[in-house]
């Protein structure tokens, strides 16, 4: 895919930025695991804390999932009690929605904690400037991410 009309100066940039955040994406990754929870499952699990009552096709349409990968994984996680079927709503008895579990939202925070502990560690260990610039760099990552 040629670049066209692309500054240098941000090919140089997304050149920088992108060893380092595909590492610490992979890393966040692993710690997931730690927790017992693979990544995939975490990231499904958010989404649907984030979306309570999301139906499973708009699941696997946000996560750009076929419908039957999508209910594998939905089946799974509902076998380790991290999600539920809501019932369906009166007003469209077809419609049924996604929940998360307390035990799910339990999951979600031992993901939390195992991510932070290693951020906390890589963060502690990096120079005051460095922290200062990351904090700063925060708000524009989130954005560029996608999260608004």
């Amino acid at each position: 895919m040629a670049l066209i009309d692309i500054d240098d100066n941000l090919i140089a940039l997304a050149e920088a930025l992108r060893p380092g955040l595909l590492r610490v994406s992979r890393q966040l990754r692993r710690e997931a695991q730690k927790a017992g929870v693979s990544a995939l499952d975490a990231q499904l699990l958010v989404h649907v804390f984030k979306h309570p009552g999301i139906t499973a096709g708009a699941l696997a349409e946000a996560e750009q999932m076929t419908a039957p990968s999508m209910s594998a994984h939905l089946k799974r996680l509902e076998a380790a009690g991290w999600l539920e079927r809501e019932p369906p709503s009166a007003a469209d008895r077809r419609r049924v929605g996604l929940r998360v579990t307390p035990a799910g939202g339990a999951a979600l925070d031992a993901i939390r904690a195992q991510r932070n502990e290693w951020l906390v560690r890589r963060l502690a260990a990096l120079a005051a400037r460095d922290r200062r610039a990351l904090a700063a760099a925060a708000e524009a990552l989130r954005r560029l991410a996608g999260d608004r």
